[in-house]
């Protein structure tokens, strides 16, 4: 789900409107009131050993939206993971720049060879796969597969789908687990690009049912009471945050590690996850 600018008028435009539509086509996260492109906030990220791709500021490649974890509002780019990760730009006095780029991207480590960010956000599941591909921190939350479907649909199970469309999103462990067990349950699995998509298309009756993560699903019936979850399997799955597989990569993951450790002990992740999913996390 790449957001791709479109000009009105295909003419010349000067140095001074260059930088402006420039800095128009770069989604800037809420938080981080820390200085920026400074010498302070480089002597920072270069004591720690990291080599970032902009001066200043972190920057992160995500898939929007994937709401409560990163959404826009408004011109803002917020969210759980947001704030999470400005713990780290904060502790190195830098402002995050969010880059929305396709998921894949992400998950194989071409967006960091590519130098289009220094981390990678979107709720991302630790995997063997995305190990081998890119340096992942330590897990900061669980998570599970669920079953979303209308009220009074009928549906409970995978099994009542038989015949039906299960809607999943691309590139997600939510799509895996819907394409293995499709055959056993006798229904055709949807693709989307993105989590809104799937979610308005069961509301809209295109597919039957939709499988994603909870956190993402849950939010999402709570503001939408037609909707409801109906399953949930024990996937066992973790969240992650990703980077460059080797040079700076490590040592930004190494550092987030301390951070998320001190979060934890200190209460300030407590206090992150309490905002966005109105109660604190599960001892």
């Amino acid at each position: 789900m790449n957001i791709v600018p479109t000009l009105r008028k295909r003419r010349a435009i000067g140095p001074i409107a260059a930088v402006a539509l420039a800095l128009s086509l770069t989604l800037t996260a809420c938080g981080g009131d820390s200085d920026s492109g400074s010498g302070g906030s480089e002597d920072k990220a270069a004591a720690a050993g990291i080599t970032l791709v902009k001066p200043g500021k972190l920057t992160i490649c995500t898939h929007l939206p994937y709401k409560p974890f990163q959404y826009k509002d408004g011109t803002k780019v917020v969210g759980f993971d947001v704030d999470l990760l400005d713990v780290l730009a904060k502790d190195l006095g830098l402002e995050q720049e969010v880059v929305n780029i396709e998921w894949a991207q992400v998950t194989s480590g071409a967006a960091f060879k590519a130098k289009k960010c220094d981390v990678g956000m979107g709720a991302m599941t630790i995997t063997p796969e995305r190990q081998a591909a890119i340096s992942i921190t330590d897990p900061y939350m669980d998570a599970t597969q669920v079953l979303m479907a209308k009220k009074d649909s009928g549906i409970k199970s995978l099994a009542d789908l038989r015949g039906k469309k299960l809607g999943a999103q691309a590139d997600t462990t939510g799509k895996k687990y819907a394409d293995d067990n499709a055959k056993a349950n006798g229904y055709t699995v949807i693709p989307f690009n993105d989590l809104a998509l799937q979610e308005n298309n069961v509301k809209s009756g295109r597919v039957d049912a939709a499988i994603n993560d909870n956190g993402v699903l849950y939010d999402f019936v709570k503001e939408n009471p037609d909707m409801e979850i109906v399953a949930e399997f024990n996937t066992g799955e973790q969240y992650g945050f990703g980077a460059l597989k080797d040079g700076s990569g490590p040592k930004l993951v190494a550092k987030f590690n301390e951070l998320l450790t001190k979060a934890k002990s200190d209460g300030t992740y407590n206090e992150i996850y309490k905002k966005w999913f109105g109660v604190e996390p599960k001892k």
